[in-house]
């Protein structure tokens, strides 16, 4: 299962982060590094879709696609040369496929540490890249030694110095505009800003109405090269409240009530889905309605292989219809009878939000 990892400065909030994402019960305490090993958890990806197909077949269970979810400790200035969990905390970074920055917006004298977004991102930003700086300075030096034997190594050679040029000047490699070769030629370094980024700007329970104001801070600092990155302000700890309310009613209630909407939980949790380059297909009927996770671009015998492999191995072909099109006739035996189901083989790309069943042969 893919994994995002929560990263910023002590008492950011990513640990209320993480238990409202994951129901977890990772210590959320005002003082640093009251998490020293990471937490690990699965986050629901909420989706609609689910639970109007599940409502159309009349199904009797409900499963949602889901994600890794990943509390690491802390992060202070100065990591890169060891500083507070140092080693460590980049260490568990690496294992990660995408990052959520979670940048404190949130006065509070009782919690130690900045309260301006910036600053958390300036100290993220930086250290991370002083990593990646020292990885890319040392595989420079023996590629370029090896070069001399293997001229196949120039163009690895051409994305470590451009990916050096931008770790120097301090940028990170996620907004440094590099081409695309040059990102897939460095994926094999592991390196700890080639990879998606999102930003959860936290702010206090009295200050909701300045989060399109953050939000926008934030987004122009990230964004200065065209990087994409997309920044959700929220109050982490209303969010990690309105988690524990078992009752969907309820829960909406009481996010309308501070004039939140669904709130900005799941938005974060379905916009880190998509970072990890995950889509969805859909299965329904009586027993189940199903979300089933994709990598974009994946054919239709590798999402037929998502079910089981014996699918995939014996793939003939999928019958397939979009979700709000099946939806609007009312039953797959209705879109079958007017001849809206296409034929797709073994060469069809799944689109997220396809309703599909296989036929194969074992």
């Amino acid at each position: 299962m893919e994994r995002f990892g929560l990263v910023g400065l002590p008492n950011a909030g990513k640990s209320s982060l993480y238990n409202a994402l994951t129901g977890g019960g990772a210590l959320a305490a005002p003082y640093p590094f009251a998490t020293k090993d990471p937490n690990i958890g699965v986050a629901k990806v909420p989706d609609t879709r689910v639970d109007q197909l599940g409502v159309m077949s009349k199904s009797k269970q409900l499963v949602h696609a889901a994600v890794q979810v990943v509390d690491i400790g802390g992060l202070v200035e100065g990591a890169s040369k060891g500083e507070g969990l140092g080693n460590k905390f980049l260490a568990n970074i690496r294992e990660v496929e995408a990052t959520v920055f979670v940048l404190r917006a949130f006065e509070d004298d009782d919690v130690m540490g900045p309260d301006d977004p910036l600053e958390h991102l300036r100290v993220v930003e930086i250290e991370l890249a002083l990593a990646d700086l020292e990885t890319v300075e040392k595989r420079l030096r023996t590629t370029q030694r090896q070069a001399k034997l293997d001229k196949a190594l120039g163009a690895e050679i051409e994305a470590l110095e451009a990916a050096y040029a931008s770790l120097s000047d301090g940028r990170p490699l996620y907004r440094a505009a590099l081409k695309p070769d040059h990102v897939e030629a460095l994926k094999p370094h592991f390196l700890l800003t080639n990879r998606p980024v999102l930003a959860v700007v936290n702010v206090g329970e009295d200050e909701l109405d300045k989060i399109p104001e953050v939000e926008e801070r934030v987004r122009a600092e990230m964004n200065d090269a065209g990087a994409n990155v997309e920044v959700i302000g929220m109050c982490v700890q209303l969010e990690a409240e309105a988690a524990t309310i078992t009752d969907p009613d309820e829960r909406a209630e009481m996010l309308e009530g501070f004039g939140l909407g669904e709130g900005a939980l799941f938005r974060m949790v379905r916009s880190a889905y998509h970072l990890l380059g995950l889509r969805t297909f859909l299965t329904t009927g009586v027993q189940e309605s199903r979300a089933w996770t994709f990598h974009a671009g994946d054919k239709a015998p590798e999402c037929a292989g998502k079910i089981h492999t014996d699918i995939q191995r014996g793939f003939i072909r999928a019958e397939v219809i979009h979700w709000d099109e099946l939806l609007a006739l009312g039953s797959w035996s209705k879109a079958k009878e007017v001849g809206k189901l296409r034929v797709e083989g073994k060469e069809y790309e799944f689109v997220d939000g396809d309703v599909t069943e296989f036929r194969f042969n074992v």
